[in-house]
């Protein structure tokens, strides 16, 4: 558990620091960057936000709120809590038209900084736990790395990242968008910055 939870926010952290990042969209306080690697899409959301960095963090790394601004998640419950800073949930995920509804077993991992400059970190993959096995009512899907980093600007406001490495599992949500069909991204990022302000 401690290897999954260490290599959860490495994972993170080696995307994040990754070079060769374009940026595909600016908006008002959104920007959306897309980085390609062979088969590999992963994406950043960067959102600036009128909060502190620490109260952004504890909104965020609560994933039982995230309903309430990401309408991507149908359901999401605690299922083990493994210890202060590391909880596995089980998501279901609405259907998109054409496929079967989606559920993930996820752990998140929350750390806080070690040093000032250093951001916030709430890093999300698949697990596997044998108490949920796949059910045949859902398209049992993996994320192989999503999360945020909060990095603080001044005492009330902060930059929200959310970065995600898509899998074919999670592209039906994602092509209409990065193609520009489709404004859920930034929608939701928009939600995010409504929740979190």
């Amino acid at each position: 558990q401690a290897y999954l939870s260490y290599s959860n926010i490495a994972a993170l952290t080696h995307l994040a620091g990754k070079p060769g990042w374009d940026i595909t969209k600016t908006l008002e306080n959104v920007k959306i960057w897309t980085h390609e690697e062979g088969a590999v899409l992963s994406f950043k959301v960067e959102m600036q936000v009128k909060v502190p960095s620490h109260v952004a963090f504890s909104l965020l790394s609560d994933f039982s709120l995230r309903q309430r601004w990401d309408r991507h998640f149908l359901t999401c419950e605690v299922l083990q809590a493994v210890s202060e800073e590391e909880k596995i949930y089980h998501v279901t995920s609405a259907p998109m038209t054409g496929h079967q509804p989606r559920d993930f077993v996820i752990l998140v991992s929350q750390r806080q900084p070690c040093r000032p400059q250093e951001p916030y970190t709430v890093a999300v993959r698949s697990v596997t736990l044998r108490a949920v096995p796949p059910s045949p009512e859902f398209c049992r899907s993996e994320i192989l790395c999503a999360g945020f980093q909060i990095h603080s600007n001044s005492s009330s406001s902060c930059t929200v990242c959310y970065f995600n490495q898509v899998t074919s599992g999670v592209m039906p949500y994602l092509a209409a968008n990065l193609t520009g069909s489709s404004k859920s991204i930034e929608d939701t990022a928009l939600e995010c910055i409504k929740f979190l302000e």
